[in-house]
């Protein structure tokens, strides 16, 4: 096997010469461990390159200069990669027009059962020429676009009263309350778990939320962010419509549906095979919207990146993982009674909002019309923490930590208010939090909707770390709802009507 010459030092996070036989033996070693033990992870902050091949320090250098282009490689031509979080084999080959058997015959001592890539792992991906390669400029790291670890000592609040703009007086009533501007960018966070932060940058950059005294005469009061469909008036709406968006760019890149962008003008592009998920977020954001500047600009180092910087400081500084290595889903089960039969009314689908991710499954117990009420229980499909009950809503914490931002949460919807489970409550496996119902969110029927994230990512219910419930795992439809669930010889249909092919049976616990 040929090998490069250099090696990832995991103490430094820096190449260090050495022989192909060394650089063999450290690489498939410390790849192995990591699957093993979760271990021999590079220093964060070491990792994040603003053009493949360029550590996050030069970054900075490449502002005043134009951005290098993609040469047109040789078919399966070995490119030089390093794993970023919440990498998959699977999405890597979408990405770089391969394969999964290409990457692994490349790249022997990754296992064919892998999960997430360790993050800063250096590989080499056999890459097929595509034009129209979009730039390969990163705005944002992975972990500064979900509302994760690195959001959870921020204040939005205070930050905001911090400045002078029109946002810090902004007031509107909002979900059932009067909310601030700070609240109500808080509330969209919370909902789409995306960082309050990425919100403002983005507010301040289309409309100088934090700096004027006043929304520019150049841009629509009730339509700040361009967005101007009727149904999206207002700001609070505007921010929804921003982050389903964003959103939609983020995981359709993270799961490999999103593989081209049309951008204004009529162009199709590629999103650059080593870009981030966050940058090819702002990438589509900035191709449906309308921002007031040229598309480049937005992009660009002149574009949010550099608004986002001045507001927060350098992103690339201290990277931080929030997707590690050989992640693992813990153990979990049917968020239904032992022993009671409920259908499969709902394959993969949208966790919140519309379009990606896919990342919730629907449940509904028979006998049940319309949005009637019903006796029966949803329960905790793991143990933990309720660290979120309102409308609609119920949210389980497994870390016990109390922020939803952190480690393994289930997330579920449509449950009654009446016998809910209060916030704060600890919750073992199988304990009943509350009923199905119509409340929170669209609903046509009684049922409830679950899904999964992790340090505040959206996990996608198929693939790598799809959902695992009791032996039960998802496998996505053709369009969203669809779908199966497969345990050994057996297979469940979803059926929005309930039809016996989607009954399904929760073991005794």
């Amino acid at each position: 096997m040929t090998v490069n010459s250099k090696r990832w030092s995991v103490v430094s996070g820096q190449w260090a010469a050495s022989s192909i036989q060394k650089a063999f033996l450290i690489t498939g070693y410390c790849f192995l461990s990591t699957f093993l033990f979760i271990g021999c992870q590079p220093e964060p902050g070491a990792v994040p390159l603003a053009v493949s091949g360029t550590p996050a320090g030069e970054a900075e250098e490449l502002l005043a200069t134009p951005m290098p282009e993609r040469p047109k490689y040789q078919p399966g031509e070995l490119v030089d990669y390093l794993a970023q979080t919440g990498d998959t084999i699977p999405v890597l080959a979408i990405r770089f027009n391969t394969t999964v058997e290409e990457i692994l015959e490349a790249n022997t001592f990754i296992p064919s059962e892998a999960t997430t890539l360790p993050p800063g792992m250096p590989m080499q991906v056999p890459i097929y020429y595509k034009s129209f390669w979009g730039t390969p400029f990163k705005i944002l790291p992975d972990s500064l676009y979900v509302n994760g670890p690195a959001q959870v000592d921020f204040d939005t609040q205070a930050f905001v009263d911090q400045h002078p703009g029109w946002l810090r007086d902004y007031r509107n009533y909002v979900a059932g309350a009067r909310r601030t501007g700070a609240g109500i960018i808080d509330y969209v966070a919370q909902n789409f778990s995306i960082s309050p932060r990425l919100l403002l940058a983005l507010l301040e950059y289309q409309t100088g939320a934090l700096t004027k005294p006043s929304i520019p005469a150049e841009v629509d009061e009730y339509y700040p962010l361009g967005q101007t469909q009727r149904k999206y008036r207002g700001l609070y709406l505007q921010l929804v419509w921003a982050a389903n968006t964003l959103n939609n760019g983020y995981y359709g890149w993270r799961t490999g549906n999103l593989t081209t962008i049309q951008i204004p003008g009529g162009t199709i592009e590629h999103p650059d095979p080593w870009q981030t998920a966050a940058s090819v977020a702002f990438q589509y954001y900035f191709s449906v919207g309308y921002s007031g500047n040229d598309f480049q600009v937005d992009i660009g180092p002149e574009g949010v990146a550099q608004v986002y910087k001045g507001l927060f400081g350098n992103p690339w500084a201290e990277v931080q993982t929030h997707i590690p290595g050989s992640l693992q889903q813990p153990e979990m089960y049917l968020p239904f009674e032992g022993g009671k039969t409920w259908a499969y009314t709902g394959g993969p689908h949208t966790g919140w909002g519309t379009g990606e991710p896919w990342s919730a499954i629907d449940f509904a117990p028979s006998g049940v019309r319309g949005c009637g009420s019903t006796n029966e229980w949803a329960t905790a499909m793991m143990s933990g923490v309720v660290t979120r009950s309102e409308s609609g809503i119920v949210e389980i914490d497994a870390d016990g930590d109390g922020d939803p931002r952190t480690g393994w949460t289930i997330f579920y919807l449509h449950i009654a208010s009446y016998q809910r489970a209060p916030l704060g409550t600890e919750i073992e496996v199988g304990d009943k939090i509350g009923h199905p119902s119509c409340e929170g969110g669209t609903s046509t029927g009684t049922h409830i909707h679950i899904a999964r994230k992790y340090n505040g990512e959206w996990i996608a219910a198929e693939g790598p770390l799809g959902f695992d419930l009791e032996g039960w795992l998802v496998h996505n439809g053709d369009k969203p709802y669809q779908g199966t669930m497969t345990r050994f010889s057996s297979t469940v249909i979803a059926n929005v009507n309930a039809s016996f092919e989607s009954y399904i049976t929760a073991s005794e616990r």
